[in-house]
């Protein structure tokens, strides 16, 4: 007798069967995946500083090369022609974190003397393919320096890597690069894989946002239903973690914008340690400065008394992702219980209304420039930061620090092991509206003239660790390393 090897229609029992084993998979793997990458006591101690001088190849160092002292006082040993692919770059548009950094690291090595091109899409005010020369905003009598900004032919904002990749294949053949570095996968690895002198600087990756899908989930309200795009998501970012982890091997370096995505890469990621590098994000230590004056004119026009006994300020996308439904819930909550507490809310976004539905203590500015943000920071008390978003770190968080603010901040690896490494700097709370809520309890009992003090640590440290110069000078230091392995050493004569 003849078999019947026709291929059965998957039943219901089975699809449904499918789908139980896949949450469960993902249910017990998640958590030996975070325990792979959960930085232990004495990393991260050893990582807060340095008892004696460092010394040996930057290439065999975990830690973030933030923490050691480069000297800017005299020009580079080498000047580089150093390629830049970025989605978009900041002209005509408020930008994004991946933008911001972008400009301000490439404004700072501009200004060391180094060439940069950066192959982007065009802006909202450009359609058509041109270069152009980007002037840096310098004090007068300054020398110009500037990146030269090459855009793609297309729509705007629209990136077209074939077409970028055209435009820089052009300029290394008739020059070659020193470096080429991709603002995360702007640069595919199947173009990308070919190049030895490639970096590639993480600003999420799916393994953190495997993290931030859970967190978002578990941030419903009872009773609010699973969100459709969650249950398909959750179900395809698996995959994709394993497709990166294979994948990411073709670029020659990586550079992790925290300690805990440094961790990832190499133990999760099975990347070698020498081709992973942490350099932590840097701001503009001009536009980021401690001014009570300044702070107290923006209270003013803005309508805050000065008879509040609290301020607090958040901003940012006023979105999901961000934390805000936890935040509206635990600000309501402490809005019923204590009286002189004010909400600074800078953004704009879906829970912009939701914000000023909660009334005159909740004072809801919209969207601000950058230039902007000083005064705004210099208004409040304690900086809040919700975020359900493990990857990366919000340049917010180093905003305020700089500006002699402590932080209130999501307890995730990336903030715990890089930015909030010590108990002075502020408050950690888990991503849920309870936790929240006790921190924010703590915050009012502990007051405006301690949250001051603890500012005044957070600025310290913010200048040691969070500057767009020392953000530079690693960054170039490494650039420098992928050039010439005698840079790797550290220290040289110049350091």
């Amino acid at each position: 007798m003849a078999s019947n090897n026709k291929p059965k229609k998957p039943s219901l029992y089975s699809l449904t069967n499918f789908k139980t084993v896949l949450f469960f998979t993902l249910l017990f793997t998640i958590p030996a995946l975070l325990l792979l990458h959960t930085p232990s006591t004495s990393t991260s101690t050893c990582a807060s500083t340095f008892t004696s001088p460092w010394s040996g190849n930057l290439r065999s160092s975990q830690f973030a090369w933030n923490r050691l002292p480069f000297i800017d006082s005299q020009p580079p040993p080498v000047f580089l022609k150093i390629a830049v692919f970025s989605r978009k770059w900041p002209i005509g548009s408020t930008p994004g974190g991946m933008e911001r950094h972008a400009l301000t690291l490439y404004t700072a090595l501009a200004r060391r003397g180094h060439q940069i091109h950066v192959y982007t899409s065009p802006p909202d005010l450009v359609s058509t393919s041109y270069t152009v020369s980007y002037e840096l905003n310098l004090p007068p009598g300054s020398p110009i320096v500037s990146p030269q900004i090459h855009y793609h032919e297309g729509q705007p904002g629209q990136w077209r890597y074939n077409l970028a990749w055209s435009l820089f294949d052009q300029e290394n053949q008739r020059d070659p690069f020193d470096v080429v570095h991709s603002e995360s996968v702007a640069l595919p690895h199947w173009l990308g894989r070919d190049l030895s002198n490639l970096a590639v600087s993480w600003h999420g990756i799916a393994l953190e946002s495997l993290q931030s899908d859970i967190y978002q989930d578990l941030a419903r309200r009872p009773g609010e239903p699973m969100s459709p795009s969650f249950n398909s998501s959750i179900q395809g970012v698996l995959p994709k973690v394993l497709k990166e982890i294979r994948f990411f091997k073709n670029y020659a370096h990586h550079v992790a914008i925290s300690d805990s995505c440094g961790e990832m890469l190499r133990d999760v990621y099975q990347i070698p340690t020498k081709r992973v590098h942490v350099i932590l994000n840097g701001v503009d230590e001009d536009d980021f400065t401690h001014d009570i004056r300044l702070g107290d004119l923006f209270k003013k026009k803005f309508g805050v008394p000065k008879n509040a006994t609290l301020v607090l300020g958040v901003a940012g996308r006023l979105v999901k992702d961000k934390g805000h439904p936890i935040l509206y819930e635990a600000f309501s909550m402490l809005l019923a219980k204590h009286s002189g507490v004010y909400l600074i809310v800078a953004g704009s976004g879906p829970w912009e209304q939701r914000y000023r539905d909660l009334g005159s203590r909740v004072i809801v500015l919209g969207s601000m420039q950058p230039s902007e943000l000083k005064g705004f920071y210099n208004s409040i008390d304690i900086f809040v930061n919700p975020t359900l978003r493990p990857q990366g770190l919000d340049l917010t968080l180093m905003e305020a620090m700089m500006s002699g603010k402590p932080l209130l901040a999501s307890r995730f690896p990336s903030i715990k092991g890089s930015v909030v490494v010590n108990d002075e700097f502020g408050y950690m709370f888990s991503p849920n509206v309870e936790s929240l809520f006790e921190a924010l309890e703590a915050v009012v009992e502990e007051g405006s003239e301690r949250l001051a003090r603890r500012g005044r640590a957070c600025r310290e440290y913010a200048a040691s660790m969070f500057t767009a110069r020392k953000m530079a000078l690693a960054y170039e230091r490494l650039f420098l390393c992928i050039k010439n392995v005698t840079f790797c050493e550290y220290p040289l004569p110049i350091d």
